[in-house]
């Protein structure tokens, strides 16, 4: 099942300590930060939190990075990324696109640090930046594939 190409896409940056989230607007053109979620070692993601971020903002569909190896290659966080790609879409029932996220932490770092100085103490802002590159890298590639 794919996204429908109109309506809010939610983005999921996986993190073995925070995940981070950015929202579409309605039109699929501007990805905004939209939050993170905490996790605690060796726990069980907090689906609860995230429901209710489905919930307040009724997304079409759902991106979810996929940490792969500078190589390109599946690693332990991307297994963990595929099988959380996989519980999301069997709890919301949206359809969940996987992107490769290579590098979005670092671009995350790079922008928060050309606009405003250190990024210490602001692990959050960088999560939920981090899947706002994410999402906006997704929406360009859609909208380029439909030209």
């Amino acid at each position: 099942m794919a996204i429908p190409p109109d309506g809010r896409i939610l983005a999921v940056d996986w993190g073995e300590r925070r995940i981070g989230l950015a929202l579409s607007d309605e039109t699929q053109t501007i990805a905004s930060p939209l939050g993170t979620l905490l996790r605690r070692p060796g726990k069980r993601f907090r689906m609860p939190e995230f429901l209710a971020y489905v919930t307040a903002h009724r997304p079409v569909g759902l991106v979810v990075g996929l940490p792969l190896t500078p190589e390109g290659v599946d690693g332990p966080s991307t297994i963990a990324a595929r099988e959380l790609a996989a519980q999301l879409g069997a709890r919301t029932y949206l359809p969940v696109e996987l992107v490769d996220e290579r590098m979005t932490t670092a671009r995350a770092h790079a922008a928060i640090r050309e606009q405003e100085g250190s990024t210490r103490g602001r692990r959050e802002e960088v999560d939920a930046l981090a899947a706002t590159i994410l999402l906006q890298h997704f929406l360009e590639i859609r909208r380029h594939s439909r030209s």
